[in-house]
């Protein structure tokens, strides 16, 4: 398997190279230059798998460079009981009937960035003593990758972590995950703006050539290939538990707001995951679904970019988009290259066409919804009120959708982003119910914290790495 630019760059790279890349050179995102199919065959067969074990055959279609033997002991020791707390990995729960949550937060930070940040930690560390190198990760949080992100990579032979996110825009205890964290070879950056600002640095960064490969920067944002394509092995582990054979068809509703935990499913269904829909739940800052209801994909500015409840999804330019659009548009690398790399910083944004829009609903299975801080607490309430069960406020963006997006006879799996005890006061305003969080995790917030502010502009970023990496 071989890998190419979204912006039209045919050079042919493999997994490891990319592994460790992040951007392609052109400023492009790297995609498969297919995806396999599965056949009725191969799904039955994995059907009965274990969750490590699905992963690996997931994961071999994909990576060939690594021996099969290393690929599996790392598979297996990323997905264990121990770490993510049932035998399942990622169980159902059914709220009620053709109604599911599908958990994906009990591993160390809480929040689903964990499923495919722990297969990172151990991915990065083997690739890199094999080539004897060492690596400077650059990333963007708006509140979950962070930590998922340092928790997986501390105390990783030659890595260190830089880690910008948004000064004071994360929950509380999102900021008291990441920068309570002594370990010597993490570093938070607390940058005075956005999301989109940090994201912004991170990609002039990364397209600096000569800066990146001089100090051996990577990624472990979704632009990362590797992270995505962990992000598929849940699609195919949820429908086998939410169906008793092959001939059932599924939808599930992911909330989004960056577009790579959605674009792993449309890399699960383009394998031939029997999912019927995709449906995207965005919090106010809604530029997916206005996407998906117009056409046109219009860029916020900071100003524009609403402090929500759900604060994971406050962004307004949702990078892995580009890679779906690559595929709805008969991947035209030109295209997309004129659209990301010229319309997009000049113009704002982009429109695409009625009849593009039908494949993008018909053929590729996508829908959309928007949900608001009203919804939340409404969602997060009922859920308790009915189900007996907290949700976390993405999720109850997610769930608020899926319950106007359900079509008779197809289940529905909504997946979740992390545990409630993140986001306390929330829940807190809708239940009256105070969610705590693990025993271990109780006194976090209490801890001495370590980071520094900046401006949100690319110089004193590029200096703060060349003085500690």
């Amino acid at each position: 398997m071989k890998y190419l630019s979204t912006r039209g760059d045919q050079t042919l790279r493999g997994f490891s190279d990319i592994l460790l890349e992040g951007l392609a050179p052109d400023g492009g995102l790297y995609l498969p230059t297919h995806y396999p199919k599965v056949d009725a065959a191969t799904l039955a067969r994995w059907r009965g798998l274990s969750y490590a074990e699905l992963a690996f055959e997931i994961l071999s279609l994909y990576i060939d460079d690594i021996p099969a033997a290393d690929l599996k002991r790392l598979v297996h020791a990323t997905y264990t009981e121990a770490v993510f707390g049932s035998a399942a990995i990622t169980p159902l729960k059914t709220l009620e009937p053709g109604l599911q949550l599908q958990a994906l937060s009990n591993g160390p930070t809480l929040a689903f960035k964990d499923m495919a940040m722990q297969l990172l930690g151990h991915l990065f560390e083997y690739e890199l003593a094999r080539r004897g190198e060492a690596l400077n990760i650059l990333g963007a949080t708006s509140g979950d990758t962070g930590s998922a992100a340092e928790y997986a990579m501390r105390g990783k032979k030659g890595i260190k972590v830089f880690m910008l996110s948004p000064h004071g825009r994360m929950s509380p205890f999102q900021q008291a995950q990441m920068f309570s964290l002594q370990d010597a070879n993490i570093h938070n950056i607390a940058v005075e703006g956005v999301f989109d600002d940090c994201q912004d640095i991170v990609k002039a960064v990364s397209n600096d050539l000569a800066f990146k490969r001089r100090w051996k920067i990577g990624t472990v944002n979704s632009i990362n290939w590797a992270r995505l394509l962990a992000q598929v092995i849940y699609y195919f582990a949820g429908y086998f538990q939410a169906t008793k054979s092959n001939d059932e068809v599924v939808s599930f509703t992911v909330p989004s707001g960056n577009f790579g935990n959605v674009c792993a499913g449309h890399v699960a269904r383009s394998m031939g995951l029997p999912i019927r829909r995709l449906v995207v739940a965005t919090n106010e800052n809604d530029v997916l679904d206005e996407f998906f209801r117009t056409g046109a994909y219009r860029v916020r500015a900071s100003a524009e970019t609403h402090e929500t409840s759900s604060p994971s999804m406050d962004i307004s330019k949702a990078s892995n988009f580009e890679r779906f659009v690559f595929d709805l548009l008969g991947r035209d690398g030109a295209t997309v290259a004129r659209l990301f790399g010229e319309q997009v910083p000049r113009q704002g944004g982009f429109t695409l066409d009625a009849a593009t829009m039908q494949r993008a609903r018909a053929d590729f299975g996508f829908a959309s919804g928007r949900s608001t801080h009203a919804d939340r607490l409404e969602t997060i309430r009922k859920c308790w009120q009915q189900h007996a069960t907290l949700i976390d406020t993405h999720t109850a963006d997610g769930l608020k959708v899926a319950w106007e997006q359900r079509e008779p006879g197809v289940p529905m799996i909504v997946l979740e982003t992390a545990l409630p005890a993140k986001f306390a006061a929330t829940i807190l305003e809708a239940t009256g119910v105070n969610p705590e969080p693990p025993a271990a995790l109780r006194h976090l917030e209490s801890l001495p914290r370590r980071f520094a502010v900046m401006a949100p502009q690319v110089a004193p970023v590029r200096a703060y790495i060349e003085q500690h990496a």
